[in-house]
């Protein structure tokens, strides 16, 4: 036996000390990822609470294991705490979890632009429409077929409801109409806006350098308004060979203006052209009772019993003579008219108002109309290709309305119109006769008419001086 006395037991269990170095340890850890400045930012404070060695020994008895994630026991951070009576109360006292409330589907917008070889149905297709809807949307309006009548790069636009299902179709037809169609309870409705633009004047110069609708063109004029120009100066102008280099025209005209952006053009108000040196002027009139026409800057008529030319910008092939040879009969013939060579299906207008005497054929000339013209005048247009809408023998026509398009048609080597000129039962050259003239401006309202024409004039004269002045420096 040893005289030794016994060595006293250990303040902490040898478990209590690991969990205190594994708490050191986890501070040290903490430090060296938050600076010290970020951790007094936040005031960060760990509260350690060791219990005494009796109450320790008094909770060792019923503490769970400790189990480590490769099955050691005795680590610290895989505890598992069971559940007390006391934990499970207050777990069945706790208030239940609200349930989850799903939101309604909202309706939804899809625009397409559409793309070549696009039909309707690939474009309800697209925005997940089935087929048949396709058709349940054509059989339900008349006018709803006018959404099937695609343009390349035409925009449609649709609006589904909370279902998917169509609630309306609408797309911009033009810069100034939408069409619309909304879904109701018989089917589908149609509506057409016609949006209203503002409409403003605008100034129009150029200079003939190769061509008129070149010039014109490059002037900002569409070519709708310079066959409109042509139109109205044709009386006086011949635009199918009098037409020269340096030859210009002035133009007053109205635009039409949508947001900021001009969508389209109006009526010429003024024009203005000097042909080899001659100054031809039109301002545009509508008398008291109505009437619109184009007159002098004087009030006189532009407007005479015959426009000088029934084909627009074509070119004369051969001229009026006694002595020609024809080109199929190959002998000396009479030519009684002039030729106008044109691309086939050109429109030929009728040269004054009158009543038509054959609309159909005529020997050589192949499909002929003959417009008898009061008690004096008659035109012939020869080798048309056909006749336009509406004209047949005894029927009427006004100045300038269509009524065929060239053709080659009877003796004829090439595509062309063959115009033929009486007087009295007299052929005479339709290029060199003296056509009568229509009324001037009423002397009631020769004043109105002045008032309206002499500012549109200066405006020519004014944006004219200001463009050459810009021009020279």
């Amino acid at each position: 036996m040893t005289n030794e006395p016994p060595k006293a037991p250990p303040l902490y269990p040898k478990s209590h000390l690991l969990a205190a170095s594994g708490i050191a340890a986890l501070l040290s850890l903490a430090l060296l990822v938050f600076p010290s400045s970020e951790v007094e930012a936040k005031k960060t404070t760990l509260n350690l609470e060791l219990e005494s060695p009796a109450e320790q020994l008094k909770d060792e008895s019923r503490a769970a294991p400790l189990v480590q994630a490769d099955g050691e026991q005795g680590s610290p951070f895989a505890q598992i705490e069971e559940a007390t009576p006391e934990t499970q109360k207050a777990e069945q006292e706790a208030p239940a979890a609200e349930p989850v409330v799903e939101t309604a589907k909202q309706p939804s917008h899809r625009e397409v632009t559409v793309a070549r070889g696009d039909t309707l149905s690939t474009l309800f297709a697209k925005v997940g429409l089935p087929s048949n809807a396709v058709h349940d949307l054509l059989a339900s309006n008349k006018q709803a077929k006018q959404f099937s009548q695609l343009k390349h790069g035409q925009v449609l636009q649709f609006e589904l409801d909370k279902d998917g299902q169509l609630a309306s179709l609408h797309s911009k037809v033009s810069n100034l109409e939408t069409i619309r169609l909304t879904k109701t309870d018989k089917g589908y409705t149609f509506n057409r806006e016609i949006s209203k633009p503002v409409v403003r004047t605008a100034y129009a110069h150029g200079v003939i350098k190769s061509s008129l609708s070149a010039s014109a063109q490059r002037a900002g004029l569409s070519h709708s308004m310079t066959m409109d120009m042509a139109r109205v100066l044709g009386y006086d102008i011949d635009f199918a060979q009098d037409i020269r280099p340096g030859d210009e025209f002035d133009v007053v005209y109205e635009q039409k203006v949508m947001d900021g952006k001009v969508v389209g053009t109006g009526n010429i108000l003024s024009a203005r052209f000097t042909n080899r040196g001659k100054t031809y002027t039109a301002v545009r009139y509508t008398n008291k009772q109505g009437n619109t026409s184009y007159y002098t800057a004087d009030g006189n008529s532009l407007r005479k019993a015959f426009i000088r030319t029934p084909v627009d910008f074509a070119r004369i092939s051969s001229r009026f003579s006694a002595g020609r040879k024809h080109p199929i009969l190959n002998k000396i013939r009479a030519h009684k008219g002039v030729d106008y060579a044109a691309p086939r299906g050109t429109p030929i207008k009728a040269a004054g108002d009158g009543r038509i005497e054959l609309a159909g054929r005529r020997g050589g000339y192949g499909n002929t109309v003959i417009i008898q013209h009061g008690n004096r005048y008659k035109t012939l247009y020869g080798h048309m290709q056909g006749f336009a809408k509406g004209i047949k023998t005894g029927g009427s026509v006004k100045q300038g309305q269509i009524i065929g398009y060239i053709g080659t048609t009877g003796l004829s080597t090439g595509p062309h119109l063959h115009y033929e000129f009486q007087v009295n039962g007299v052929h005479v050259d339709p290029l060199s006769q003296k056509v009568p003239m229509a009324d001037p401006i009423a002397r009631n309202e020769r004043q109105r008419f002045l008032q309206q024409s002499q500012p549109l004039i200066a405006r020519m004269d004014q944006e004219k001086a200001t463009l050459l002045a810009a021009n020279k420096r």
